[in-house]
């Protein structure tokens, strides 16, 4: 899938987010840890890392909206940051549903480097407007 799921999104598209898979059960994405999104150490910074998450969580949302819904809104977020994402790794973010229900979706997101280790894990829930 192309990233114009990412690129609907100012922000996401801002960061640089690109969007590889995209289903109602599965949303896979990637982000270039670049230095305009690290802390001054070189390590990709913790909001830059909850906005990927997000981002990845309100298409996944997005999808799942009933019928006749308006759209979507992140109304809680809770990281757990497990490692470091030094500048030039690449994260890969991959976030599946926990309950999809008529008013609410809950999302985790886990994002690792490329090569496995763990960088964060997510739990976002959305509220269907």
């Amino acid at each position: 899938m192309s990233s114009n799921l990412a690129d609907a999104m100012p922000f996401a598209k801002l960061m640089g987010i690109e969007v590889e898979e995209a289903s109602k059960t599965e949303i896979r994405g990637r982000l270039v840890v670049r230095a305009d999104l690290c802390t001054s150490g070189g390590i990709l910074h913790g909001g830059a890392v909850m906005a990927f998450a997000d981002a990845l969580g309100a298409i996944g949302a997005f999808l799942t909206l009933p019928e006749g819904a308006k759209g979507t809104t992140a109304i809680e977020s809770k990281t757990n940051f497990l490692g470091a994402a030094p500048q030039g790794q690449t994260v890969i973010g991959t976030t599946t549903p926990v309950k999809i229900g008529r008013t609410l979706s809950v999302w985790q997101t886990r994002l690792t480097l490329e090569g496995g280790r763990d960088v964060a894990l997510v739990t976002q829930t959305q509220l269907v407007l």
